[in-house]
């Protein structure tokens, strides 16, 4: 589930974190990388428990529903939402439940957001569509309801994000790449495997962890020599302008540049430049873009980097 996207976006945050920490050790630094990346994972399955939650009080307003019925207060109610059949294969899975049994907060404990994301779908079209359908629908129709769901009253949530927030520091900026994997895992979803679906991974290989792990201590065990190559090649360019985080973020594309050759040069840019409109200054895109091809070339021209840089549009 951990992607290099991800890996990249917390060796920013962990290396900017690093200078900024007068105690400056690097074994403690990469333990906190690892563990950044452990909770990354954490979040990965909250999430997913959280379609569980919503469910649980859909069922719970069923059951009072139905308590009016049988007083003859009310119509019976229907608990098609309720009993949804992908929920309640994600409800049994085995990997979400041992996960489970290591956590310190649930969703109990926001009950509150739970309720209004129930609240907001109950009165959706969706949901509303789905009720009044004349046949009992399949699992398939089950599983694309709630991943349709999920990307209109999850996705884009700003109480969820705030709640996940105040949960954890190591939290901020996950969800949107974290958002995707609770996403594949839904359409992955196979009803034949029951409770032992597969969720995603952590590492879909340990090569991951060790990109992790490498590319953070050769950004911070080279980082004189990468500012010297800034520096060599920023004639064209202010480089008084850079702001803290430009140089960081430059400093870890060109780590990737040297240490890992089969990455091609112009992902790693573009990696890196998109990084750097979520993290530094609104021009500090188009300046860091610039830097870094410049940046290739020279690794290139002066063999520090064999391969050499394709021509840019």
């Amino acid at each position: 589930m951990i992607n290099r996207e991800l890996i990249r976006i917390k060796v920013v945050q962990l290396t900017y974190a690093y200078y900024q920490n007068g105690n400056q050790n690097l074994e403690n630094a990469e333990k906190e990388l690892v563990f950044s990346l452990d909770k990354s994972y954490d979040l990965y399955n909250y999430l997913l428990d959280l379609i569980v939650a919503v469910t649980r009080v859909a069922r719970q307003r069923n059951e009072i529903a139905l308590a009016r019925y049988e007083r003859g207060d009310a119509p019976l109610p229907s608990n098609r939402f309720a009993c949804n059949k992908f929920v309640a294969q994600l409800e049994e899975n085995v990997m979400l439940n041992a996960w489970r049994e290591k956590l310190r907060h649930t969703w109990d404990d926001d009950i509150n957001v739970v309720r209004s994301i129930f609240e907001d779908i109950e009165n959706s079209e969706f949901y509303l569509s789905y009720m009044a359908q004349d046949e009992e629908p399949t699992y398939e129709q089950d599983k694309e309801l709630w991943r349709k769901l999920y990307k209109v009253f999850v996705v884009d949530n700003d109480a969820v994000s705030h709640m996940l927030e105040e949960r954890s520091l190591y939290w901020n900026d996950d969800k949107d790449v974290v958002d995707t994997f609770v996403l594949k895992t839904i359409k992955r979803f196979k009803q034949e495997n029951g409770a032992n679906e597969e969720l995603l991974p952590k590492y879909k290989d340990m090569e991951d962890l060790d990109f992790a792990k490498r590319l953070f201590r050769t950004t911070i065990n080279n980082a004189e020599e990468y500012q010297q190559y800034m520096t060599a090649t920023s004639k064209n360019w202010d480089f008084s302008r850079l702001a803290y985080m430009d140089v960081v973020i430059m400093q870890i594309a060109i780590a990737e540049m040297l240490t890992f050759p089969a990455i091609p040069v112009l992902v790693t840019i573009n990696e890196y430049v998109n990084l750097a409109k979520s993290y530094s200054t609104p021009k500090s895109s188009r300046y860091i873009n610039g830097m870094l091809d410049s940046i290739a070339r020279y690794l290139s021209e002066t063999g520090k980097k064999r391969k050499p840089i394709p021509g840019r549009a």
